[in-house]
């Protein structure tokens, strides 16, 4: 099936004639299952399992055209609109490749990125922390924001320093153990980013270990 004949089965299913759940649907309606199919998919990565991610992809497309259709009933937006936005950021965004910027690295492109996009938004730091989404998961949005803030990056000792300080407050601590305990998770997303590692990544596994280990011990 092409993408056009895809767009047809969806018309099919929100028209009148069609399937009333679908029908009954909204943008809010639909976003639990935007998040977990995205999951899933990512699930699928994690397991390098290929048959798995083919399908866990078709259920993220699907969600996307369904809101397109929706967006488009409403006369808000169409698919062709969302395509073309989508193309136009990776045109401007992507200097090195349709532009005059030099990248030699991936690192170079991940600099060029950010550049165009701050050019784009005519953002300072503070709204551009405030406009990560806080609907992420938090140590992500933490990374992010950690990389909006233009702060200059302290070295990793220091940043072993601040962390081992937070640890000191929190046994210390009589109360206020929520807000030690946040600014110390802020903390090691910070020295996660400091020493290249996803801390998403990096806890996600740490908790499959924990439950592996756990199996192993369980009678």
């Amino acid at each position: 099936m092409k993408f056009d004949n895809f767009l047809d089965l969806m018309d099919t299913l929100l028209g009148e004639n069609g399937c009333p759940w679908d029908r009954e649907q909204t943008h809010e309606s639909l976003r639990q299952y935007m998040l977990e199919e995205c999951y899933e998919a990512i699930e699928a990565i994690n397991n390098n399992d290929m048959p798995a991610l083919k399908e866990e992809l078709g259920d993220v497309l699907l969600q996307t055209v369904f809101h397109a259709k929706l967006a488009e009933k409403a006369g808000t937006f169409t698919i062709d609109d969302v395509i073309a936005g989508v193309s136009h950021k990776l045109i401007s965004r992507h200097t090195h490749v349709f532009g005059a910027d030099t990248a030699t690295s991936a690192s170079d492109v991940v600099d060029i990125w950010e550049a165009n996009k701050q050019k784009e938004r005519d953002e300072n730091p503070a709204q551009a922390m405030a406009a990560v989404p806080k609907a992420l998961p938090a140590l992500v949005r933490a990374s992010k924001v950690l990389k909006r803030s233009k702060q200059e990056k302290p070295a990793t000792g220091e940043l072993f320093k601040d962390i081992h300080a937070s640890l000191a407050n929190l046994e210390q601590a009589q109360d206020g153990h929520c807000e030690i305990l946040g600014r110390l998770l802020l903390q090691l997303a910070g020295l996660s980013d400091s020493l290249g590692v996803n801390a998403e990544f990096s806890l996600t596994n740490a908790v499959e270990r924990f439950i592996e280990t756990k199996a192993k011990s369980s009678p």
